[in-house]
């Protein structure tokens, strides 16, 4: 079966909802195959003709999160120089160019899930980890500079501080009003 298969495409989005749902009650190394295929309406076979385990469905999930995660980020530098990213894009961020608090709108209960303590830190520490990656990728367009990690890993942190206060804030506040929040963190950081 090809991955762009539209069964394959449909089957997968059932069990990563199923997932969604389950994890809301339940931590991720509690949950069984068969809870989770019946909460997806699928038989085990077609489970197992997909994933080994449960924690590969969480893992593939958090993978396309991610990817629209980093497609997200990058979107307010489309149209920029790479002078222009390395000099002044954070401090001439427009706030109705950010795309990332879309995303975690999109992926809210995704979001509910990974900032609660029913999973593992690993996860944090991955979506860390690929957060911080865009930073650095940015760096590279000019000379890198390894002294300048701490500031990446600072920076991926203002943004994780500013999705985990949304979410504390049951992501009340709007994603324009996340956007403008971003931006005046941005300037002051950089």
């Amino acid at each position: 079966m090809k991955k762009n298969d539209l069964r394959v495409i449909k089957t997968k989005k059932a069990i990563y909802q199923a997932l969604t749902h389950i994890l809301k009650d339940k931590p991720l190394t509690d949950i069984k195959v068969s809870e989770l295929c019946r909460e997806a309406s699928i038989n085990r076979g077609t489970f197992y003709f997909h994933y080994e385990e449960v924690d590969d469905v969480f893992k593939e999930f958090f993978k396309e999160v991610i990817v629209d995660l980093e497609e997200s980020y990058k979107a307010p530098y489309k149209h920029i120089s790479a002078h222009q990213l390395i000099n002044s894009a954070y401090k001439n961020l427009d706030p109705k160019t950010v795309r990332i608090f879309h995303h975690v709108k999109k992926y809210e209960d995704f979001y509910r899930i990974i900032l609660s303590e029913n999973v593992s830190t690993t996860y944090y520490y991955m979506f860390f980890d690929a957060i911080r990656s865009n930073f650095i990728q940015d760096s590279k367009i000019g000379k890198y500079d390894e002294s300048k990690k701490y500031v990446y890993s600072y920076m991926t942190n203002a943004i994780i501080g500013l999705i985990i206060e949304w979410h504390r804030n049951n992501f009340e506040e709007s994603v324009d009003d996340m956007n403008i929040h971003l931006v005046e963190t941005l300037k002051v950081l950089t």
